[in-house]
């Protein structure tokens, strides 16, 4: 089995979660993505959230909240996407860039618009209570 190793920011507010649509992609994605060679998890998450939503990771408060795992979307069967999961505090204004063409908070009930290895997670979060 082939594994895509990727990192996610997790932002909850008001019981919603910050996802995004890629330009030319019909599903959201939870914000984050690929590390480069020789990057830390936070390293990525902070270099992925600039690039992506246009804001700050504060470094000190960036906490780990899970590692999950699914079938990669539009991959052949058996290449797994493994999502390792943060939230973290950040300044700045959320804002759209580089292939990001749509931010878009959801709640549980928007599963069908969502990546498999989001589903997981939503699901998580939602058990957890603290997305509606």
């Amino acid at each position: 089995m082939k594994e895509i190793d990727k990192i996610a920011f997790i932002e909850i507010q008001e019981g919603k979660i910050l996802s995004t649509r890629s330009k030319g992609k019909t599903i959201y994605y939870i914000p984050g993505g690929k590390r480069e060679n020789g990057e830390s998890d936070k390293q990525t998450l902070i270099r992925e959230v600039l690039e992506e939503l246009s804001i700050s990771i504060i470094p000190s408060t960036v906490a780990y909240i899970g590692t999950f795992s699914a079938q990669s979307d539009g991959e052949k069967e058996g290449i797994h996407v493994i999502m390792t999961c943060y939230k973290a505090k950040y300044f700045g204004d959320l804002k759209a860039n580089s292939e990001i063409e749509e931010i878009r908070w959801l709640n549980y009930k928007d599963l069908e618009i969502i990546s498999e290895v989001d589903k997981k997670i939503f699901s998580f979060l939602h058990e957890k209570g603290v997305l509606k």
